[in-house]
């Protein structure tokens, strides 16, 4: 059986009273999670844009915008400068142990 998935802006505006307190959090974590294991193109769409339109925010071409977007290795630099051209903020959090550490200057 296929899985039904739901757009957030579809469900947000959803009484909170529907679900129980705890699929409520589960809910919310996986969305979370869903959202931390996103790529560049998912950052690209959630801003609404094609890459014709982030490559000129982003003052790159379209095959640039297109390579980055399928990168595996990025600089901290270009990923700042694409992220923060769609309107975003890039951090970067490192976890050693138990420890969760959000690093200044990203």
């Amino acid at each position: 059986m296929a899985q039904r998935v739901h757009k957030w802006d579809d469900v947000k505006g959803r009484s909170s009273k529907l679900l129980p307190e705890e699929i409520e959090r589960e809910a919310l974590r996986e969305l979370d999670q869903e959202i931390i294991e996103g790529d560049l193109r998912a950052v690209r769409e959630a801003a609404g844009l094609n890459q014709v339109e982030a490559a000129k925010l982003a003052e790159m071409t379209r095959g640039e915008v297109s390579r980055l977007e399928n990168r595996d290795d990025y600089r901290l630099s270009t990923l700042r400068r694409f992220v923060q051209a769609l309107g975003g903020r890039l951090e970067v959090i490192a976890h050693v142990g138990d420890k969760t550490v959000k690093l200044r200057g990203m």
